[in-house]
């Protein structure tokens, strides 16, 4: 029994000292900085998110023609209340080093990013005889 438990103490310990070794080649002041970058990344897109109603309808509207100032709203009040979750939630946790080293929860990373036209990919390629 006394075996099991010291097992079971010593498999505690090296499960607690996992993430400090993955953690200790980092330099202290670049993991400042990137938890820098996430909190402003998280209040930018918090106080930004109300920019998605007219960007949405913008971009739908261009792809979908008339009928995507109907649709454009609506999928920019879902967008509005994405992105602004997704501000709140990096700013919160801005010091949990998740999704992926703290990188960006939502792409594009700022509201005013990924305004260009979608390409076309559905055109035949035609040879020429």
């Amino acid at each position: 029994m006394k075996a099991f438990l010291l097992l079971s103490a010593f498999l505690c310990i090296i499960a607690a000292m996992n993430p400090v070794l993955a953690t200790a080649d980092q330099q202290p002041e670049m993991i400042a900085e990137k938890v820098a970058i996430k909190f402003t990344r998280g209040v930018t897109n918090t106080f930004t998110s109300i920019f998605e109603l007219p960007k949405q309808t913008i971009l739908t509207g261009r792809d979908m023609g008339t009928v995507g100032y109907v649709i454009g709203p609506i999928k920019g009040v879902g967008m509005f209340f994405f992105r602004g979750v997704i501000g709140i939630t990096e700013t919160l946790f801005c010091l949990v080093p998740q999704p992926g080293y703290y990188d960006s929860m939502i792409e594009p990373v700022y509201v005013w990013q990924g305004w260009e036209p979608k390409r076309d990919t559905t055109k035949a390629v035609v040879e020429d005889k």
